[in-house]
């Protein structure tokens, strides 16, 4: 059985190749809310933590690989990453870093008030309001980067390709 895409679908057009401009606004973007997130006192994991949450509820494979390998890179254990889609029922995750994936899957899925209203009671309880503004920033930027990824297909690197 082959690995090969199918020849006859479609190409996609890698947008971010095609219209560089606007991805080169939400790289900066994606940069000021990084700056943002480190100035409010959120660490690299608690980011990496939404960006691959966010990445899974939007099945977005091109940044679940490389936000995980990312998480991995500054110390985020296998083991957390592995269980992250059942971060409710792990119990290994923070009170703080509860309520930041209860905001970053809010933030994905906006169309539940209750979900939102819920996200938002119990970020409240832990997190500043800087806190609060820069984890829901990083969901929406990394959203828009699922969006950008999937609608272009963008593929991912076998680990065995040099």
């Amino acid at each position: 059985m082959s690995n090969r895409p199918n020849d006859s679908a479609p190409r996609r057009i890698f947008i971010d190749k095609q219209s560089p401009k606007p991805f080169h606004a939400l790289v900066q973007v994606s940069e000021a809310v990084r700056a943002t997130a480190a100035e409010a006192g959120l660490d690299r994991v608690a980011v990496e933590l939404i960006n691959v949450r966010v990445s899974q509820l939007n099945g977005c494979a091109y940044c679940l690989d490389v936000h995980t390998k990312a998480a991995l890179r500054i110390g985020e254990s296998p083991q957390r990453l592995g269980l992250l889609n059942a971060w409710r029922d792990a119990g290994l995750f923070t009170p703080s870093e509860r309520a930041l994936l209860a905001l970053a899957e809010a933030t994905t899925d906006p169309a539940n008030a209750t979900i939102q209203s819920s996200a938002y009671e119990a970020a409240r309880e832990v997190l500043s309001d800087d806190q609060i503004s820069a984890a829901i920033w990083v969901a929406v930027t990394i959203n828009a980067f699922n969006r950008v990824s999937i609608m272009s297909k963008h593929p991912v690197a076998h680990p065995d390709a040099k």
